[in-house]
């Protein structure tokens, strides 16, 4: 199983901060680097120009999102961004795509909010064009550059119900299940795996599907609050809270959360009991020191 480190692309941080994150995170061990997307959020960062920086200051370990919001983007032009990054990266880029949670981000961009994910479909149809360099507009030039790897930057789908599986086995390369980010559960993720597969195979597909997921984790002085304190910013505090954000704001204590050298430790290996073949580690920190306390906790 491969682990990929997140950036912190939600904290408030600046230059040299962000740089030393690349630099720790391409020494290694890791095998990925991996930022994310919130549009409406206090000091959240770009996921173009920071990848295309991540791409220029890294040599090693593959790029990734998790996940950006397609219908609300310009295919077009995001596909152009991305080749972009995948030439500058020397082919490590690899796409987390979806429908985002936030309905507030497609309406501060002018886009529209009905047929997310027939528009999330047709949109991947124009990026697979354009990378192929089919001209967008007959007897003109295609959108350059081309992307390194062959067939284009792999898309995977940040997808969990049975009609969304469906409709990625049309056309990712895999599935990013975010249902378990901070109440790791390895049996319904192995059960996951196995739903993933099988909509490949309904679809005509012979290929093992991807299958990855990410989890929030804290290591810091007071990691339990380390991490409430992100949940209850990221789900908005001053808003009701909901699903899997709702029962950890209110759980007692830590317990199988993914708080701690414990926490983490258990997602770990749950995941690697689950059949991922990747888990990405999201910090709930902007400091450096969060990458060395989680190599220690995890031995590598």
């Amino acid at each position: 199983m491969h682990i990929t480190m997140g950036l912190p692309t939600l904290f408030p941080h600046g230059r040299e901060t962000e740089l030393l994150w690349y630099r720790k995170i391409d020494d290694g061990p890791w095998d990925g680097l991996a930022t994310y997307e919130r549009l409406l959020y206090p000091d959240s960062w770009s996921v173009v120009p920071q990848l295309a920086a991540a791409a220029a200051m890294t040599e090693r370990v593959r790029l990734w999102t998790d996940v950006v919001a397609l219908p609300m983007r310009n295919p077009v032009l995001f596909a152009k961004d991305l080749a972009t990054i995948d030439v500058l990266s020397g082919g490590r880029l690899t796409l987390g795509v979806g429908i985002g949670a936030w309905d507030e981000d497609y309406l501060a961009v002018g886009a529209a909010l009905d047929r997310k994910r027939q528009r999330m479909d047709e949109a991947v149809l124009v990026l697979r064009k354009v990378w192929a360099q089919e001209p967008p507009i007959e007897g003109h030039h295609p959108v350059g550059p081309a992307p390194v790897q062959v067939g284009g930057v792999p898309l995977v789908a940040g997808v969990v119900g049975p009609k969304a599986l469906a409709r990625a086995a049309q056309w990712a390369v895999g599935v990013s299940d975010p249902a378990h980010s901070l109440h790791f559960d390895a049996e319904a993720l192995a059960a996951q795996r196995e739903r993933v597969t099988q909509a490949w195979q309904s679809a005509g597909r012979t290929e093992k599907p991807h299958f990855s997921a990410p989890v929030w984790f804290a290591l810091g002085p007071d990691p339990e609050n380390q991490l409430r304190e992100h949940v209850r910013d990221f789900w908005h505090q001053d808003v009701a809270v909901t699903g899997p954000a709702a029962s950890y704001l209110t759980a007692p204590t830590a317990g199988t959360l993914n708080c701690g050298a414990s926490g983490l430790l258990a997602a770990v290996n749950g995941a690697r009991e689950a059949g991922l073949d990747e888990l990405r580690l999201v910090p709930t920190t902007a400091d450096p020191d969060e990458i060395d306390r989680a190599r220690e906790v995890l031995g590598i």
